[in-house]
């Protein structure tokens, strides 16, 4: 009942004008009469809001909640109706005031749209797979740990393919991103720390899954979106994973990574990015916003640099850096908890330049490139292509062994061209039919 009357007087104060004196009879209409405390809530919420908060009733409701709490006698006459507005579009979004616009603007009729943002998140109980808009699968990492994978049906992929093309492309994350963004790269994430004494490579654990809910809800706001459309936005783009498929789900065989899978299992029971959607790699960039900002500082203020490619953190610093690094470790996983992340202590590697030094596949110690093992290895591979034939090297059976093996190849040579150019030779001068 108070929070009936709170959103009713909400939507009162919305509808009528924002003045000391209008809003004291905005808020006299729907109660039916004049209350005391309506000058104090007035006073209150000018206050707080210079402008109408037309983004934001819900916001407003739970302020004029402290007011009526304090009388209970109080109950609405009216239920004003008003409608949200988006009052900030710093980056030229399109513009979404209310529900209807948004499923307006994704040719969803009303009913649609609340289908595929499961507001009442439906598909964590139900077994059925027609009723569920993700499917999942499971793959085992070369860790050891299990990865699920929620890959959006074909409806729900579409959505989110325009979400990210024309909404999320435009939300610019923090520079030290350098993942899922244009001109971004693997290159671009190590380059930093090419030639540095003293590299760090450390890694977030089940980094989509851990992006909640609540924190893709803040995205939507800071876009500009009101509240019920940036609800029904984040139900687009989370995923809760039916409990039904969480128990077909294997366990490691390694008993060290238990823990870790227990923790997978809790952050899938909640809505999440899934891994598979394609907004989720640009969402989590945004989500880790705050942690690339503080992580940044931290390096700066050890004389160092940071990058994140993804989940991946790398931090670079001098030789001083080799007698404090347990120090920086700690501060650095203080920041990721208490930016709502966990680092995989078994993936936290410090490689001083003494040694191979490897960021994100690529060898750093004085600029990125392949290291020379796997390029060795095509080496022979091709060879062997080439006098016994392609047949006899595809042993992981892959069903395009060629274009498989010029994939890698390519991979060698963005990073250096004169070995890419040999080994494409190679890999041309082979007979593929055989």
């Amino acid at each position: 009942m108070r929070d009936d009357l709170a959103h009713a007087l909400a939507a009162g104060l919305l509808a009528g004008s924002w003045t000391q004196r209008g809003l004291v009879a905005s808020g006299a209409e729907v109660l039916g009469s004049r209350r005391r405390w309506l000058d104090r809530l007035a006073r209150h919420t000018l206050e707080l809001y210079p402008r109408p908060p037309l983004d934001r009733p819900r916001e407003l409701a739970r302020i004029v909640a402290a007011f009526v709490d304090a009388d209970a006698a109080a109950r609405p006459a009216t239920r004003p109706v008003v409608g949200t507005r988006m009052l900030t579009n710093r980056w030229g979004l399109p513009t979404l005031h209310d529900l209807n616009d948004l499923a307006g603007w994704l040719g969803l009729t009303s009913s649609e749209l609340e289908w595929y943002a499961d507001p009442r998140r439906l598909a964590r109980t139900t077994s059925q797979g027609r009723l569920q808009h993700y499917r999942v699968s499971h793959r085992v990492a070369s860790s050891g740990a299990i990865r699920v994978l929620e890959a959006p049906k074909l409806e729900l992929k579409g959505i989110q393919r325009r979400l990210l093309d024309e909404v999320l492309s435009s939300v610019p994350p923090h520079e030290a991103a350098r993942g899922f963004r244009p001109g971004g790269s693997v290159r671009t994430y190590a380059l930093p720390h090419a030639g540095r004494p003293v590299v760090l490579r450390l890694d977030l654990e089940s980094f989509f899954a851990s992006v909640t809910v609540a924190r893709v809800y803040g995205i939507w706001r800071s876009a500009g979106y009101p509240e019920p459309v940036a609800h029904r936005l984040s139900g687009l783009v989370t995923s809760v994973l039916p409990l039904s498929l969480w128990r077909s789900v294997p366990r490691p065989a390694d008993d060290a990574l238990l823990d870790a899978h227990w923790r997978l299992g809790r952050r899938l029971a909640a809505p999440h990015l899934p891994q598979g959607a394609p907004t989720s790699p640009a969402l989590a960039n945004l989500a880790a916003f705050r942690l690339d900002v503080r992580l940044s500082a931290l390096a700066a203020s050890w004389g160092g640099r940071y990058t994140r490619y993804a989940d991946d953190l790398a931090f670079s610093g001098g030789r001083s850096w080799g007698t404090g690094t347990s120090r920086l470790l700690d501060a650095i996983e203080g920041v990721v908890r208490d930016e709502g992340f966990r680092l995989n202590q078994r993936k936290t590697g410090v490689m001083p330049r003494g040694g191979r030094q490897v960021l994100g596949g690529l060898v750093v110690n004085e600029r990125p490139r392949v290291s020379r093992a796997e390029v060795d290895r095509l080496r022979a591979i091709l060879h062997n292509c080439l006098t016994h034939g392609p047949s006899t090297q595809n042993r992981e059976r892959h069903p395009a062994f060629a274009q498989h093996l010029r994939g890698r190849i390519t991979w060698v040579a963005q990073h250096d061209p004169v070995r890419g150019a040999r080994l494409l030779a190679q890999h041309d001068a082979v007979d593929w039919s055989r």
